[in-house]
């Protein structure tokens, strides 16, 4: 992962600030690289048109990295190394706002917004028409103070006269500009007010990866986002998909920049400057188009990427915005049209335990079916054990069903006054629904799991791991046809896919005997030629990926023997933890995968790893862990298997554990840090002479490189 999303830290200064340079050719040189990452960042994050790969940008940070870390006096304020979280700050100090940041009137009608828009005729007679309407998003207020381009102060809304300051967390968030784009002039002073959001498609993700930690799941993106803004860690910040989005300002000195008459030329001018602002923004003339502009956004409410719940409508004209002027608790000038609320009460009839593809028992609450925000609801999450007991919530209640989201029902909790006098609290089952075989909870995790390979509810997306690239890789044997045989109960485990005849096959559409022949010939080709460490990663064990299965497989000679590992030697080998340790021993202590296994020895499957007298020879490569980066002649995967069949072990990154790190063009930062570790650099000539290639093959790749 690049520097555009991860924290990093180092104290290595670049190998490209050579001793002896002068100070000031190194804050020149400085200045061109922020511009440079400025404007990538920019490229990366607000356009989403990246112009140079991960790499280029991480050599290009580290350089400047290397370059402040050696002139400290030199690093500026807005330099984008200040996006790197990882700070703990002492307590959140208060601050007033130059100018209050005021709350919006709700509406929810159109004769209310008429009579809000005749109100405003009223005040100023004779004043053109115009509003600029955009969705209302539900995240976290903040102000962020610019000047003379440079971020240097950021606010939460706090209760309007004063907000906390969040400046540190304000500046990891990839969206915000620490200097403002373009070549000015800027404003000497510019306070800029919008909202830190979660989109919707990264809050789904977000979740996953807090449920599979066995962390706390989100509410809803707000609350997400909230939260991380608001946390004393600033890496928590940086760890979070936030984006920053610009509707308005607050106090503003606009010399020497020019000023603007209307609010649709401010939101123009904050993009032109670096800023996102709200999707689908509408100039509209008259009160008739903002009802229309108002009924198609909520029409189109789901599709848009965050969450918004409803429209807000602003006077369009900037003096008359000021003329209007202020009530004791909103502005005259705007107002909020809001959509129908997405809660609603209903009945929870019971809670079903369903089983996902990984094993994890997940439990869904099946209600009454009732309106929440537009859709019918009749089934939400309700997460996991823990939150079960956290709210409280038992078959029979009556509940408060939100749309996180707008997309994702769950329950929000019980309505106590209505739950009946012999209600019990729900227990969560400790058994696989699906299979019958006794789940495990991880020590310190939320998730109740299944790890029968056997499962039913598990089984399809088993098997599509088996075959799949990351398991013995079999070529040509895609999803759509292992449904089917799963589906047609032709397959049950992987074990039965090797027991396939051409008259098993010939009963799906579409399968001739031409397709049939040659899956069984794929199918025998894998049997006959998996390997140890395919195999363990082809099983799909819990935390296992492949790197920890060449680990495995090089430690123990066979399956027999890993099945028999304890925690205690698990726990010795390198980069493998309690949590790696646990699920191995989990895996192989149920009885339908020790019978899996079997079923493999039985069908000729290798479950032991090459002795020496498996090998015709050793190459120089078995054992040395080796890594690629650049552009090569020949594809990366294609290269990682010349190195894995030579007895290689691949590597995630850069280290002093790496024996190689073979370069193509273009290497980018993991070439330097290779250098600065000692960490040996091959060409892929002389990486193609360590496999033994005879001389026709390394001339041959000596020419295409």
């Amino acid at each position: 992962m690049s520097h555009r999303n991860k924290t990093l830290h180092t104290n290595q200064p670049s190998l490209l600030s050579l001793h002896g340079v002068a100070a000031d050719g190194d804050r020149r040189r400085m200045e061109r690289l922020a511009a440079k990452l400025h404007r990538h960042n920019y490229l990366y994050h607000t356009l989403d048109s990246p112009e140079i790969s991960d790499d280029q940008y991480d050599a290009l940070f580290r350089e400047l990295e290397g370059l402040e870390n050696r002139h400290p006096e030199l690093r500026d304020p807005s330099s984008p190394t200040m996006r790197v979280g990882g700070d703990m700050l002492e307590g959140f100090v208060k601050k007033e706002h130059s100018r209050r940041m005021y709350g919006l009137e709700n509406i929810f009608s159109d004769g209310e917004w008429r009579a809000f828009a005749e109100r405003m005729a009223r005040v100023l007679p004779g004043v053109p028409i115009s509003f600029w309407c955009e969705p209302k998003l539900d995240g976290l207020a903040l102000e962020i103070v610019y000047e003379n381009g440079r971020l240097t102060n950021a606010l939460t809304r706090g209760d309007g006269v004063r907000g906390e300051i969040v400046t540190r967390a304000v500046q990891t968030i990839h969206t915000v500009p620490l200097r403002l784009r373009g070549k000015g002039p800027f404003p000497a002073l510019l306070e800029v007010r919008g909202e830190a959001i979660i989109c919707k498609k990264d809050f789904t993700e977000l979740n996953k990866r807090q449920e599979a930690q066995g962390r706390k799941i989100f509410a809803n993106p707000r609350n997400a986002a909230a939260g991380a803004v608001r946390q004393l860690d600033v890496a928590v910040a940086q760890s979070r998909p936030l984006r920053f989005l610009v509707y308005s300002m607050g106090n503003v000195v606009w010399a020497p920049a020019t000023p603007s008459d209307c609010h649709h030329d401010v939101l123009r001018r904050f993009s032109t400057w670096g800023f996102l602002t709200p999707p689908d923004g509408r100039l509209c003339a008259g009160l008739a188009e903002v009802e229309e502009y108002v009924s198609s956004v909520r029409l189109r409410r789901q599709s848009f990427p965050m969450e918004i719940d409803g429209v807000v409508i602003k006077q369009n004209n900037l003096k008359a915005q000021k003329a209007l002027g202020y009530t004791a608790r909103a502005p005259r000038f705007a107002v909020a049209f809001k959509f129908p609320a997405n809660k609603a009460e209903t009945r929870l009839e019971r809670i079903e335990i369903q089983v996902g593809r990984t094993g994890t028992l997940t439990p869904v609450a099946v209600l009454e079916p009732v309106l929440v925000g537009g859709a019918v609801v009749s089934r939400a999450s309700l997460h996991n054990e823990d939150e079960i007991a956290r709210r409280d919530v038992r078959e029979g209640d009556t509940v408060i069903v939100q749309r996180a989201g707008d997309v994702i029902p769950e329950v929000v909790g019980p309505v106590l006054a209505r739950r009946q006098p012999d209600s019990t609290p729900y227990v969560f089952p400790h058994v696989c629904q699906a299979c019958g075989e006794k789940a495990h909870r991880e020590s310190g995790k939320a998730a109740w799991r299944c790890d029968n390979l056997f499962c039913p509810a598990v089984r399809l997306r088993s098997i599509e791991h088996f075959v799949s690239k990351a398991g013995l890789d079999i070529q040509g044997l895609g999803s759509k046809w292992i449904a089917q045989l799963v589906e047609s109960g032709c397959v049950k485990t992987p074990a039965d896919l090797f027991e396939l005849t051409i008259e098993d096959l010939f009963r799906f559409e579409r399968m001739g005997e031409t397709l049939a022949k040659k899956f069984i010939s794929l199918l025998d080709k894998a049997r006959r030629e998996a390997t140890l460490r395919s195999l363990i990663s082809a099983l799909g064990i819990r935390h296992v990926g492949e790197q920890t299965a060449y680990l495995l497989a090089e430690r123990y000679a066979d399956m027999d023997e890993l099945a028999c590992a304890d925690m205690e030697t698990l726990l010795s080998l390198p980069d493998i933890g309690q949590k790696v340790a646990s699920s191995i021993i989990n895996f192989f202590d149920s009885p339908a995968n020790r019978s899996l296994l079997a079923r493999f020895r039985a069908l000729g499957l290798r479950l032991r790893k090459k002795t020496a007298k498996d090998e015709t020879g050793q190459s120089p490569l078995h054992g040395k862990n080796i890594l690629f980066t650049g552009s090569l002649s020949l594809p990366r995967s294609r290269a990682q298997q010349l190195a894995e069949a030579a007895g290689a072990l691949p590597a995630s990154g850069v280290s002093k554990k790496l024996d190689y790190l073979v370069a193509g063009e273009n290497p980018g930062g993991k070439l330097q840090k290779a250098h600065e570790l000692g960490v040996a650099v091959i060409s892929e000539v002389e990486f193609a002479r360590l496999l033994q290639f005879d001389d026709g093959q390394q001339a041959e790749l000596a020419r295409r490189t």
